[in-house]
Formats: C-alpha cells, structure tokens, sequence
C-alpha cells in the first residue's frame, strides 16, 4: 500500500485549496439571497453559476503558461491574489453585471488555484496522489463547512451575506503571511517531460520528478504492482488519452451535482422543508460536513481500493442521500439527507481528476487546464437549467434532474473503468 507523507508545503497547498473552498461553498447559498436582494428569477440568479463556468474556462486557458512561466507556486498565490480581489468587488457591488462580473474574475482566478493544486499533489505524492487530493478536498470541505454558517449567522443579525467577503480575504492574508513567517515555497517549477516513448504509470512513474533537494527522501516513490502503462503519452505536447476525456465528462456531470445542490438546495429548503432563510442557509453546510466527514475516511479508503469500484460505490451513497432529502417534508429528516448526499459526494472529483491526471502522464499541466473547462460546462449549464426548470414547476420538482445527473455519472465510471489498460505489474 502506498504511503502519504505530507511535508509544508503539501500542508500549504490544503490550506490554500480550503481559501477556496470557503468562497465556494459560501456562495451557493448567497444566491438566493442576491436573487431576493437584485429582484430576478431563478434562472436569471443562476448566471451567477455561468460567470463560475466563464471564469473556470479562462483559469484553465491561463494556468498552463503561467506556471511554466513563473512556476506552479507561484500560479496559485497568483491566483489567491485574485481570488481576494473579486471577493473584494463582489462584496462592494450591488448591481447584476457587476456581481456577474465580480463572480467570473473569483472563478478565473479560483480555478488556477484548484489547478496548481492538483498538479502538485500529483507530482509531489505519485502513487499516493489521489489519498493527497482527497485529503485536500477534505480541507476545501472543511473550510466551506464555516462559510454557510457564517452567512446564515450574518442574515439573522441583520447584517447581510457580505460579511463573508471580508473574511474571505482576512483568511487569504493569513495563510500568505503564515507561509511567509515559516518560510513554506511551493514548488517552482513543472516536472521534466518524460522522454518520448518512455511508459508513463498510473498515478506516478518510479520516481517523482521536480521535487526539491530538501525532500529528496520522498522522491523515490517505487510505482507498487497494480500501476498501469498508460500508452500514447509521450510529451505534454501530445494528444491526451481516451482514458482522460471520459474522466473529463465524468468531472462535468458530478461537477454539475454540486454546484446545483449548491446553488438550489437552500431554495428546497425554505419552500419544502419549512426553514427560514437564514436557517436554510446555513443547512447547506450539512452536504459540505458530509463532504468533509467522507474526504477524511476517503483519503484512506484510496490508498486500499481502486478509483473506479469506489466511485460508483460513492455514487451510490449520493442517491440514496438524495432520495433521503427530496422526500423530506421535515427539516432535520430533509438535512439528514443532505449529509449522506455530501458523504457520497465527497469523492466525485478527488477520484476522477486522479484518474485524469494520471492517465495523462508527462502532460499533467496540460490536463490540469483542460480539467477547468469540464467544471465550467458542468457549472455553466446545469444550474442555469435547472433554476429554469424551476421558475415553470417549483425548486423541489425541479431537482429530479439530479439522480439524472448521477445515473449518467455511473455509466461513465464503467465505461472509464472498461477504457483503462489492464494492470501490469511495474518492471
């Protein structure tokens, strides 16, 4: 079994995909409340999701020659730069293409954080990789967890969702000087392409490159029997396997899940479930404690199982929450639901972009970019489609899309499952 060490700076990068989280999680259930706030429907709130999705592709497009140029360190507090900056606006400005805006600035800038991220862990990690991501997302989870509470606190004090902006950007400012006062560098540049024909593993080769000489120690990750050669990977120049685009489907539809339940689950709340709207707010954090709860058992739980059988078995468990809280007249029953959808939920991404990074060898930089424009049509057009659907029948029929979402979800795991090569065993 392969084993994670986390040295600073795998330490720094949770810290830095969790500032993400905080605005992410913490948006979802400001919509409602900017909806109520600008006077618009449900389906004219949901730009706010397309301006995510137009954001995330340009991240994507921008992470790739910023991180070859200065470094993927240095990309990510780029990116937190940003990030700091939208929120910023987004807390100033009140009219609609202003808080479009703001939202697609956050995004761009958000997605070169989640991108940086990714590669990292993948590069840093090898064969430990998809336990690093998990844990990763459980500390994007985690702290996504405070942010609906902190909105739902704000609107019952009469104070507004704005609050959260500024402490977005204290949190930002914190983890900065933190890494400045302990001196943690990211690392500063990509790992050296690996020769043309050279067979690529699953997850890792047999060493991990571009690791700095202070933790040389863990780079000599051996690739443990199960690997697999991914064939046709030879430079980051290359064409990207089959094997990768499946997963990069596969991360637009689970992508889509979130971000309605995000984005419509306070809206189920208020009108089926009875609660108020700041305590509807606030249950959204029962999916990201869920999410939480299941990246942290998640994390150990792909270390001994393939990322396949144990994603379909977490697509399982996000239905059956589902199920739990569509059919939930009573609030506590229906927030029961929401935890065991978000245990479920947990591994969606962390598994699918392990299995595409990985398939994508040498062109991990590449593949971290083009995994960017998945989330943004996944974020650009289910929750404009469902707020749609909802302004013609009611939030809570409405969200029947979702088990939709989740079946065509299992059938793509099987057929990633099926386009895998065989396990070898490493020479």
């Amino acid at each position: 079994m392969p084993r994670l060490t986390r040295d600073r700076i795998t330490w720094l990068t949770y810290a830095q995909l969790g500032l993400w989280g905080f605005f992410l999680y913490g948006f979802g259930p400001v919509v409602p409340l900017l909806r109520d706030e600008q006077g618009t429907s449900a389906a004219v709130a949901g730009l706010h999701s397309t301006g995510i999705a137009v954001g995330a592709l340009a991240g994507g497009a921008l992470f790739a020659p910023v991180a070859r140029r200065f470094g993927r360190g240095a990309a990510i507090w780029l990116g937190l730069a940003g990030v700091a900056a939208g929120v910023t606006a987004l807390g100033l400005l009140r009219p609609l293409p202003a808080t479009l805006a703001a939202v697609a600035l956050i995004a761009t800038f958000g997605m070169m954080v989640v991108s940086g991220v990714s590669v990292v862990l993948t590069a840093r990690h090898g064969p430990a990789a998809p336990a690093a991501l998990t844990e990763a997302n459980a500390a994007c989870a985690g702290m996504g967890i405070l942010a609906p509470l902190t909105i739902g606190a704000s609107v019952d004090a009469g104070l507004g969702w704005r609050p959260l902006m500024a402490v977005e950007v204290g949190l930002i400012t914190l983890v900065a000087l933190a890494a400045l006062t302990f001196r943690v560098r990211g690392p500063r540049r990509a790992p050296a392409v690996a020769a043309a024909g050279t067979p690529v593993l699953v997850a890792a080769s047999t060493r991990v490159p571009a690791v700095p000489a202070s933790v040389a120690s863990e780079a000599a990750v051996p690739a443990p029997a199960s690997e697999v050669p991914v064939p046709g990977v030879r430079s980051s120049s290359g064409r990207l396997p089959r094997a990768y685009w499946i997963a990069w489907v596969l991360m637009s539809v689970t992508g889509s899940i979130e971000v309605c339940l995000s984005l419509w689950t306070a809206d189920v709340l208020r009108t089926h479930a009875g609660l108020s709207a700041g305590g509807a707010s606030a249950a959204v954090a029962a999916i990201v404690c869920g999410m939480f709860a299941g990246r942290l058992a998640g994390g150990r739980a792909a270390l001994r199982w393939a990322p396949v059988p144990l994603l379909l078995g977490a697509l399982t468990v996000s239905l059956a929450g589902f199920a739990l809280f569509w059919g939930s007249t009573v609030g506590w029953l229906a927030v029961t639901g929401l935890v065991v959808l978000g245990l479920g939920n947990a591994l969606h991404y962390p598994l699918a972009i392990s299995i595409a990074l990985a398939v994508a060898g040498p062109a991990a930089d590449k593949a971290a970019g083009w995994s960017a424009y998945s989330m943004g049509v996944g974020f650009g057009i289910a929750p404009v489609a469902l707020g749609w659907v909802a302004d013609g029948v009611g939030p809570h029929p409405a969200f029947l899309l979702l088990p939709a979402f989740i079946a065509v979800a299992v059938l793509l795991a099987v057929r990633l499952g099926r386009a895998l090569p065989a396990p070898v065993r490493a020479a």
